[in-house]
């Protein structure tokens, strides 16, 4: 009766260090696909919301909002050649099996907004003074 109820206490004690630790790894894999995604901003906007200048987002088209479905079968054709892009089938390699679905749902789950156009700016002739 005593060993039941120090195994009860230790794993008691123990349980709570568990959880912990899951639920850390759980986080840094969170941290690890918004960092993911966040290198995709760069040609898809900020958390796939497209940014156009002259209203030309065909060849970077907005991920907020698509189906999940649709980019794991986007990003695996790119992966396996299937899909050419400039750049595109170089950063999909790089991705795991896993870290494509967890792209996939980061992005699916996003609000989708309205393309902001950007209107190109002249720089003033004074500019480097």
């Amino acid at each position: 009766m005593k060993k039941m109820i120090a195994s009860a206490v230790i794993i008691g004690l123990f349980s709570p260090m568990i959880v912990c630790a899951a639920d850390v790894s759980a986080t840094a894999y969170d941290v690890h696909i918004r960092s993911l995604a966040a290198s995709c901003a760069a040609c898809h906007g900020t958390q796939g919301n497209a940014v156009s200048i002259d209203n030309t987002t065909d060849s970077n088209p907005a991920l907020a909002g698509v189906s999940k479905v649709d980019i794991i079968s986007k990003l695996q054709a790119f992966k396996s050649g299937e899909r050419f892009s400039t750049v595109m089938h170089r950063h999909a390699k790089g991705l795991t099996a896993d870290e494509i679905t967890a792209l996939a749902e980061y992005f699916s789950l996003q609000l989708a907004h309205k393309p902001v156009n950007l209107k190109p700016q002249k720089l003033q002739a004074d500019h480097a003074n």
